[in-house]
């Protein structure tokens, strides 16, 4: 039997389709078009078996609408800034440019290796000045159009990386990419006002019908959307009215305090005259720089103010507190608290000897040691007792409505996103600084704003800051010297809008109106579901945003999404509990006593990974992408094993001694024929033979 010889075959295939251009794409009208796209890598300098799981289904789809007749969309690019290179450039002495070229050259041949479908003509890396400059020109239409703002807020700030993390960059209170528990600092920020699209975003998530219902929960609870009303509270002063938002007007008979945010204006108000409010409100606000977790773990504690509101419906007299517990981020800042139905609430009654009347009826308990939290019929609350929870809200509602004493109100979860970042290595936010210190936007003559490379890393901290030249410029409008904004956009700016500009990558204009009516939306996405409420959500907003600015003719980005399963592989440790990797394993096995853990993501700080040089240069590609598609379902975590890789070394090369010794039998077969005249190697010849 004839053995498959992928290195031999593999690279005379691969050398004809480039040379021949096979996947290089244009516009067909004759043609149906097919946009596939797979999240595109940070170049961190080599692939991992993540990445070729991930662009081989992405292949695979390409191919199979290829040989159906579609004009194919398959591009490729590189989301090179970011904080890495910095840090890479930190501690090797090497510029950060010089760093990501070297790691996309790298990664760049390994995917050739592979003998991907893309279309390498579209190339392009977010670092490039011509790709930052538009990038640029978009955050000017976003400012145009009351998008943009600046202003001072308690962020989250990495202590490692020294830099803001947007809120959906924080996971269980630590920075995603470091896992060093975040700060809460104050700083002036700018900010892109994804909450006007809150709305759409959370209504036009029943629309994406091809995206997973994990994904879409994710983003619907992370948008948050609540319904309620905003009940006004009359003070005993005749001069403090107080506005609560509540998601539970129901428990209303059940108020026996009203709980202020430190940052209310009632609060800072009493601050002024009041040394002890003033003191209490200082230490409210250090509270603000915990960890959520640790926030509400916080004894729950207040200040009573030097008035009462008057209950809307009962007329009693309820006293006013500044609380620990309260912020100012969610509703009103203001509060009506139910010790009976909520745990804080609660405790603080407890702590200040506060009334705690239930109005809930509960069969469990009779006498409250805590909150009760469930369903039940009303008690104690006049005209809503014996109506469930949801009658009691819609009576009370329509009740408070007619009367002019409350308000519908839609609230959200989602903040708006904080879009700088205190680095080098990232797109200049173009913006510039008057000497009366005024934020004016630069005009398109100024643009682009290039980084300087003659930059010094010998600081522990953003290099624009301290470049003696750079920072001053010409303001075009006027003339005059100003200062340049130092901060750099975040990242996922760049990643936002991405799938677009491949449809035009060389077009003067941001993106190209006729070729971007042709390909988009992209018809299949796929990436990691770790990014649903990052780069996904990001993405839809800017989508929306966009399009509302004139520059795309579609609202949502992606048709179809495609969250794959993780590459996993045992982990190992030495003697020491040092991580080792699965070769020093093999090595060491015999002469120490190692620890075999569990199997988890491949990752290189853990050192369970496979190098994809390894398996291509001892298997070949068709053997890896093989293994990729046959061991385990796309949307589910994948088990790397050597007799998997094995098995599919062995089973290529028996299906190619039975074609090669049957070759002059099947050649007769129209199909087959057909198959073999387009040139194609084994992996597309499987490809063919398993869906016909």
């Amino acid at each position: 039997m004839q053995k498959y010889n992928f290195k031999q075959i593999e690279k005379k295939w691969q050398n004809e389709w480039e040379l021949k251009k096979l996947f290089n794409v244009k516009p067909e009208k004759s043609k149906k078009k097919y946009y596939v796209l797979e999240m595109f890598p940070y170049p961190s300098g080599k692939l991992h078996m993540g990445h070729v799981r991930n662009y081989t289904l992405g292949d695979v789809i390409a191919r199979f609408k290829h040989s159906n007749g579609f004009n194919v969309l398959h591009p490729m690019g590189w989301d090179s800034f970011g904080l890495p290179a910095e840090n890479a450039a930190r501690e090797n002495k090497v510029h950060p440019k010089e760093w990501t070229i070297k790691n996309i050259d790298t990664m760049k041949a390994q995917l050739k290796k592979m003998g991907f479908s893309y279309d390498w003509n579209r190339e392009f890396s977010t670092s490039n000045k011509n790709y930052y400059y538009h990038e640029q020109k978009i955050f000017l239409e976003f400012y145009k159009k009351g998008l943009v703002y600046k202003k001072s807020t308690y962020v989250n700030w990495d202590p490692a990386e020294k830099c803001v993390l947007a809120n959906e960059q924080v996971i269980d209170g630590k920075g995603w990419r470091s896992g060093v528990n975040v700060e809460r600092k104050l700083m002036s920020q700018w900010f892109l006002k994804i909450t006007r699209y809150a709305e759409v975003l959370d209504k036009s998530l029943k629309e994406l019908k091809c995206w997973p219902e994990q994904v879409k929960t994710m983003q619907k609870n992370w948008i948050g959307k609540s319904k309620g009303l905003k009940i006004n509270f009359s003070s005993d002063n005749k001069e403090k009215n107080i506005e609560v938002f509540t998601t539970r007007p129901d428990t209303l008979f059940g108020a026996s305090f009203i709980a202020l945010a430190s940052e209310h204006s009632i609060s800072k108000e009493y601050a002024k005259k009041n040394k002890e409010v003033k003191s209490f409100i200082k230490k409210c606000k250090e509270n603000l720089n915990l960890k959520e977790e640790e926030f509400e773990k916080l004894e729950k504690i207040g200040i009573k103010l030097p008035f009462n509101v008057i209950h809307p419906i009962t007329k009693q007299k309820i006293p006013v507190y500044i609380a620990n517990f309260i912020i100012m981020e969610y509703g009103s800042g203001a509060i009506f608290g139910c010790p009976a139905h909520d745990q804080r609430d609660f405790d603080f009654a407890k702590k200040y000897n506060l009334n705690i009347k239930q109005v809930i009826k509960s069969s469990e308990n009779i006498v409250l040691d805590k909150a009760y939290i469930g369903d039940g019929k009303l008690i104690n609350s006049d005209f809503l007792n014996g109506l469930n929870v949801k009658e009691a809200k819609e009576r009370i509602s329509k009740f408070l409505i007619e009367k002019k004493q409350a308000k519908t109100e839609i609230i959200y979860r989602l903040k708006d996103w904080s879009i700088s970042r205190q680095r080098y290595w990232g797109c200049p936010i173009p913006i510039m600084y008057l000497k009366n210190g005024t934020a004016v936007p630069a005009t398109e003559k100024d643009l682009p704003i290039v980084l300087p490379e003659d930059i010094d890393f010998s600081k522990n901290q953003n290099p624009l800051q301290d470049h003696p030249k750079w920072k001053y410029t010409k303001y075009s409008k006027t003339g005059e010297e100003v200062l340049r904004e130092t901060e750099t956009f975040d990242t996922f700016f760049e990643s936002s809008w991405y799938f677009a500009r491949f449809c035009s990558p060389n077009s003067e204009s941001i993106i190209d109106k006729k070729e971007s009516k042709y390909w988009l939306p992209v018809d299949q996405y796929i990436g990691g579901i770790e990014h649903a409420i990052l780069h996904l959500l990001y993405s839809r907003f800017f989508t929306r945003a966009l399009y509302d600015c004139g520059l795309l003719n579609i609202k949502e980005p992606f048709d179809n999404l495609l969250t794959q399963g993780m590459v996993c592989h045992k982990t190992f440790k030495d003697e020491k509990n040092n991580w080792i990797t699965p070769d020093d394993f093999n090595e060491k096995k015999s002469k120490e006593k190692l620890l075999i853990g569990k199997s988890e993501k491949m990752s290189k700080s853990k050192k369970n990974v496979v190098d994809p040089d390894l398996i291509l240069n001892k298997f070949g590609a068709d053997t890896a992408r093989l293994f990729m598609l046959s061991d385990s379902p796309p949307e589910k975590d994948l088990e790397w094993t050597e007799t998997g890789i094995n098995g599919a070394y062995k089973y290529l090369n028996k299906l190619w001694g039975l074609i090669t010794k049957n070759l002059n039998i099947l050649v007769k077969k129209k199909k087959i024929k057909k198959i073999l005249k387009k040139r194609m190697n084994l992996f597309q010849l499987l490809i063919k033979l398993f869906i016909m």
